[in-house]
C-alpha cells in the first residue's frame, strides 16, 4: 500500500492506493475512518483494480485548510487531480459514511461512474436530526452548543432510549462519539464541512435507471445502526439495477473475514 500526497487550494489531501489494476477505483471510508480500511480488499480486488482511498476532511492523514466546507464539486476536482487523464470512468466503493459520498457523486456526476459497490451506507435514510443540525442555520448553532454543553442532549437521550425512540445500541453508538469533549467537537466540524453531501434518492434511482449504472448494497444482517430494510426500500422500482445482500455481521464489514464476500459484489 502506498501512501500519497496532493495539495488542494491551501489544503493537503491524503490517500492510500493499492492494486495493480488497469481500472480505477475510488473507495470513501466511514465516520471517524480513514482510507486505508480498504486493504481488506486489495487481495481480491488488487489485480482488476488500482484503488484509491482518500482522507476525508478531518480524518486520517488529511490537512483540510478550507475551512467548514467540503463539496462534491471539491471532491471531484481532487479526484481528477488523482485519475489519469485517459480514464473516463470509474468504480466507486463507499462504506458507511462514504455511501453518503457515493451516492452524492452519483447525482452529481454520473457520467464519470462504471458500478457502485455500497457497505452498509449512511444517505439511504433522511435522519431528521442530521438535517436539522447541518441544513439550517438555527440547528447548527443548537447543534453547536450541545457538542459543548452536551447535559441536556444526553438527557434527552436516556429519556428516548427509555420511550423506545430508539434502539439501545443506537444509544450506545451515540455515546461512544459523544461522550469525550475532543470527540463531539470534532463530530461538529465532520457533520458541518459535510453538509453538500445530501443526496436525493428520487432522482438517483432515476439516474441510475437511465445510466443502466449497476448498484451493489451490502448489509450486515445485525447491524441495528445502518439497517438492511433501508437498502431493500430504495431498491424498489429499480430493482433491475439495484441487488441488496446481507452478510451475517454487524456494522463492521471492512474486515477480513467479510472481504471476499465484498470483493464479489464487483463485476469482476
Amino acid at each position: 500500500m502506498e501512501r500519497h500526497f496532493i495539495t488542494y487550494q491551501h489544503s493537503t489531501i491524503h490517500y492510500s492506493r493499492f492494486g495493480t489494476g488497469e481500472e480505477w477505483l475510488f473507495a470513501f471510508h466511514g465516520y471517524g475512518e480513514q482510507g486505508n480500511t480498504f486493504y481488506v480488499l486489495e487481495e481480491y480486488l488488487g489485480k482488476r483494480y488500482t484503488i484509491v482511498a482518500i482522507d476525508c476532511p478531518f480524518h486520517g492523514t488529511t490537512d483540510w485548510n478550507e475551512g467548514l466546507l467540503f463539496t462534491p464539486v471539491m471532491l471531484m476536482q481532487i479526484i481528477k487531480k488523482i485519475l489519469p487523464p485517459t480514464v473516463e470512468k470509474f468504480t466507486l466503493a463507499g462504506y458507511s459514511m462514504g455511501g453518503r459520498i457515493s451516492l452524492q457523486l452519483i447525482q452529481d456526476y454520473p457520467d464519470y461512474i462504471k458500478e457502485v459497490v455500497l457497505i452498509a451506507p449512511d444517505g439511504l435514510h433522511h435522519n431528521i436530526w442530521h438535517f436539522l443540525s447541518t441544513q439550517t442555520k438555527i440547528g447548527n448553532l443548537l447543534f453547536f452548543m450541545a457538542m459543548r454543553h452536551p447535559g441536556f442532549l444526553f438527557f434527552c437521550m436516556r429519556l428516548g432510549n427509555k420511550a423506545g425512540l430508539f434502539n439501545k445500541s443506537v444509544f450506545n453508538f451515540v455515546h461512544y462519539y459523544l461522550d469525550k469533549k475532543e470527540s463531539r467537537l470534532i463530530l461538529y466540524k465532520r457533520w458541518t464541512t459535510m453538509r453538500k453531501f445530501m443526496p436525493q434518492l428520487k432522482k438517483i434511482k432515476l439516474i441510475i435507471k437511465n445510466h443502466h449504472l449497476p448498484l451493489q448494497l451490502v448489509f450486515g444482517k445485525y447491524d441495528r445502526v445502518i439497517v438492511a430494510k433501508n437498502g431493500y426500500h430504495f431498491q424498489q422500482e429499480a430493482s433491475e439495477y439495484i441487488s441488496v445482500q446481507e452478510l451475517e455481521a454487524g456494522h463492521q464489514l471492512l474486515k477480513e473475514k467479510y472481504a471476499k464476500e465484498i470483493s464479489m459484489l464487483f463485476h469482476c
